[in-house]
């Protein structure tokens, strides 16, 4: 099948050619949605939105389905062999799958692209030709016969500008060629067309002047300036003022396209080579090196190192640029290659070791795509050594600077490097390549204060630019909540996680929506669902290499991806990975490589552990639900479990990963938080409760009250779910422990009864549920009463350590009032050994602790440690008369 959107909206059959257009508007606006969306999930609210809008009825649901079954049976009918899998549910919507040959508009993005990146290596033909097709593709304005929504009148805007970068690229790429004479006239119309339109008045200027019509040119200006002023009250831009000078002055460079300016070297064949391996006949031509990335800023310090380096590399040395697709390591090397231009008079030369569709160039393709990028084939070199030859042939005896974009291999440096003495090469790639010497320079994402920069100047916007500004009528509480500007676009960076893509895709929002104040899109980015995807939307082409890594990369790339995501933020090792995987280490190892060479994950120079990139850490998250059930469920279980395994061994440790065990787990508490909240969802029960069982000793020691209400309701869900009435009584009882802490001793005294009213709670959760409630009549001054709640754990529960523990702590607090530090001792001695068989060091500090002021007298006469770090207020022995009239019948351990 055929699919054209550019203009009106046209289905055909690959076959014959035969139209097959849904003739109903709705089914042509889902139809429409989903293939300027091809290939990505369209939400079934966004479908709704853009058939009804803000009033849809109340059978939206229904009809929408109706829909799309008559677009299954129209795909389908038509090409019965691939349509039942051309559109698919996928949440939270529908997918609809299009090779990118059957949709005009992927054609026109392809060519677009390819058109760019021609006009940016110096190949004008190519670029002129490539746009010129693109063009050729448009038949109207996008989808002029079918009613738009906001999705569609948002892509039709979009798409609208691309069409008219396409014809500016093309006009750019004539001009280079010498072809002014002929693109003079849709030059005027296009002016006419466009009046506010710099860039396409400077090329009318350009072709003017270098027509003999100097005085044209200059009135092309004035008139731009006056239409400038009159409409917008602002100056043309400081690129066409300069330009307007130099016509002004005469300047003779512009008389000559750039094509006919650029050096042209030739270099001889050998004559000793063969014919079938010789070097082919070559000629340098040394492209105009691309521009700078307009809003390139900050990094000076990386920049000013890698410029350092490339000073003071010896001829024919190499540096590396290193990290995750998207963080800017292209835009710094060129940057750096500009910075460094006296010392390579012969050229700078930047070559994408990648291929048109996205895919590494395979090693003996690399020499090829140099001797091209040089422009010093005049006839396909026979072999991959013929071309190295060629190259070196041409580069030999000159200072040159070659730019290796995007190396992913090796390999592909070996079939080309080294260079001759004088020629210096610069390689980009997501991960060091092995065998390579010279130093690397590692990207992480920009500094607070570069982000913020970079937001500002691409965005046009001033600190104070949105400050006191009325609210907008649909906003009328946006002026009173706006924060400070500063802290507004720090927020904005924080959004973005600083990386370079999402923040050139929030710059080039706010520039083109001058009437959005930063703190409404920084409100719109936090209130959105998936953070990546509200990114992408803001600009299509910045925001696409947001996504771009991952859409590229093969489907076990992409699933090693999405299990990964599953693992805490910070840097993992590849034994987190295994586990995550459940995969040997070994392998875990090879797919983190595969990961870092599709530019997914960062590693650290020693290679010893591994970072995603947040954003890229989001993108593989939100696509778990493409992730198959079984494999999802079974990861969940394998991180879970030894998340416990940890968590219970490090209550046991001195140290844990250098850390005091409860700084240990106050860094990992949130992420365990998180996986634990994963698990309950993924409905594995038992998991749950094995997850909030060993990490209750630390919540409860670090006072961590609101994680210990969330984890421990969960696991009561769980256990009830299951359904296993002693986790339940388990759970009960920690939550008890939870109330008592908070000084909520009714509650507290209401979980403890539960537990003992539980027919299969344990003797050692019934012990502690007494205890439980002896500390609630301790904190009555009810000693007496306390210390009998306790006894039978003395009697009934030899077997049961830390019920014993419980019992001699009451009966300490309690000897200590009534009958002196003497008595209290002999409790506190017993509880520091049955803390040692228990081999808990917390509850071992805590016996000796009590020791310690009973033998020095250093007992607080207004406080008192109830439990482990817990204090509370003494009442003492004359206390306890006033409390006995409240005395209440307890249940009995058993």
């Amino acid at each position: 099948m055929r699919f054209k959107v550019l203009g009106p909206l046209e289905v055909s059959t690959a076959a014959d050619a035969r139209t097959v257009t849904p003739r109903a508007a709705k089914v042509r606006v889902v139809l429409s949605t989903l293939l300027v969306r091809a290939n990505e999930v369209v939400s079934v609210d966004g479908l709704i939105d853009e058939l009804w809008g803000e009033q849809p009825p109340r059978t939206a649901m229904t009809t929408l389905q109706v829909y799309i079954s008559q677009l299954r049976k129209l795909l389908q009918d038509v090409q019965p062999e691939l349509g039942r899998d051309a559109l698919l549910t996928r949440a939270p919507g529908y997918l609809l799958r299009v090779d990118p040959g059957q949709l005009d508009l992927a054609v026109f993005e392809d060519l677009h692209r390819r058109g760019r990146e021609e006009l940016g290596q110096g190949d004008y033909a190519a670029a002129a030709e490539l746009q010129r097709q693109a063009l050729a593709l448009w038949r109207g304005p996008l989808l002029s016969d079918t009613p738009h929504g906001s999705l569609l009148k948002s892509m039709s805007v979009r798409l609208a500008e691309a069409r008219i970068a396409a014809l500016e690229q093309r006009v750019r790429a004539e001009l280079q060629l010498g072809r002014h004479q002929e693109i003079l006239g849709e030059l005027q119309a296009l002016t006419t067309e466009l009046p506010l339109h710099e860039d396409f008045h400077a090329h009318l200027m350009v072709a003017l002047y270098r027509t003999g019509r100097q005085a044209d040119a200059l009135r092309t200006f004035g008139e731009l300036r006056r239409t400038l002023v009159q409409e917008l009250a602002i100056e043309p831009g400081r690129r066409l003022q300069q330009l307007h000078s130099r016509i002004l002055t005469g300047d003779p460079a512009l008389l000559q396209p750039a094509a006919k300016r650029q050096q042209r070297v030739i270099v001889d064949r050998p004559a000793a080579a063969t014919p079938t391996d010789q070097a082919p006949s070559v000629s340098l031509t040394l492209p105009q090196f691309m521009s700078v990335e307009p809003y390139f800023t900050g990094r000076e310090e990386q920049l000013e190192q890698l410029a350092g380096w490339l000073r003071g590399l010896p001829g024919g040395g190499c540096v590396q640029v290193t990290g995750p697709a998207g963080m800017g390591k292209t835009a710094l090397a060129v940057s750096a290659a500009h910075r460094v231009a006296e010392l390579f008079p012969d050229g700078r030369v930047l070559v994408g070791l990648r291929d048109e569709a996205g895919r590494p160039l395979p090693a003996e393709r690399v020499p090829h795509a140099v001797l091209r990028a040089l422009g010093g084939a005049d006839r396909p070199a026979p072999s991959a050594a013929a071309a190295r030859d060629a190259v070196h042939r041409l580069t030999e005896g000159r200072r040159l600077l070659l730019v290796l974009d995007d190396a992913v291999d090796a390999e592909q440096l070996r079939a080309l490097l080294p260079l001759p003495t004088g020629c210096t090469t610069l390689v980009t790639g997501p991960a060091v390549l092995p065998g390579v010497e010279g130093p690397v320079l590692p990207l992480e994402e920009l500094s607070p204060a570069d982000a913020r920069e970079l937001l500002l100047t691409a965005s046009g916007r001033t600190p104070s630019a949105h400050q006191g500004v009325e609210a907008l009528p649909d906003e009328p509480e946006a002026a009173s909540a706006e924060p400070a500007a500063g802290d507004v676009w720090d927020r904005l960076a924080d959004q973005c996680e600083r990386f370079p893509g999402a923040l050139r895709a929030v710059a080039q929002h706010l520039a083109l929506n001058p009437h959005r104040s930063p703190a409404d899109l920084a409100a719109r980015l936090s209130a959105a669902g998936s953070r990546p995807a509200a990114l992408r939307a803001l600009d299509e082409e910045h925001g696409r290499s947001l996504y771009a890594a991952y859409a590229a990369a093969s489907e076990e790339v992409r699933r090693t991806a999405r299990l990964l995501s599953l693992l805490p933020p910070e840097p993992f090792t590849s034994a987190d990975a295994a586990v995550a995987l459940g995969v040997p280490q070994q392998a875990a190892e090879a797919r983190i490589r595969s990961l870092v060479a599709a530019g997914l994950l960062a590693t650290a120079p020693d290679g010893s552990v591994h970072r995603f990139p947040p954003l890229q850490r989001l993108t593989a998250a939100e696509a778990l639900g493409e992730e198959e059930p079984v494999r999802l469920r079974a990861a969940l279980i394998r991180l879970s479990e030894a998340a416990a395994d940890r968590a219970e061994s490090a209550q046991r440790a001195t140290r844990v990963d250098g850390l005091h065990p409860l700084d240990w787990f106050t860094r990992r508490r949130a992420d365990l938080v998180t996986l634990l909240d994963r698990v309950h969802g993924a409905g594995l029960w038992a998991h749950v409760l094995r997850m909030a069982d060993a990490m209750s000793a630390f919540l409860e020691a670090l006072a961590a009250w609101d994680a210990w209400k969330h984890t421990h309701t969960l696991a009561l869900d769980a256990a009830t779910r299951l359904p296993d009435e002693a986790a339940r009584a388990r759970v009960l009882r920690s939550l008890g422990d939870l109330a008592w802490q908070r000084q909520r001793c009714e509650e507290a005294r209401e979980l403890y009864e539960q537990v003992l009213a539980c027919p299969q709670a344990d003797d050692a959760e019934r012990s502690r549920a007494l205890a439980g409630l002896a500390d609630v009549r301790l904190g009555d001054g009810a000693g007496s009463v306390a210390a009998g709640l306790v006894a039978p754990a003395l009697l009934r529960a030899s077997g049961d350590v830390r019920g014993r523990f419980e019992a001699h702590r009451v009966l300490g607090l309690h000897a200590l009032d009534a009958e002196g530090p003497a008595a209290a001792e002999r409790h506190f001695r017993e509880c520091l050994a049955l803390a040692g068989t228990l081999d808990d060091r917390r509850l071992e500090a805590y016996a000796r602790r009590w020791l310690v002021r009973l033998r020095e007298g250093s007992v607080h006469p207004g406080w008192t440690e109830v439990r482990p770090g817990v204090w509370r207020g003494r009442r003492t022995v004359e206390a306890e008369a006033s409390a006995r009239p409240a005395r209440r019948g307890v249940p009995s351990l058993r």
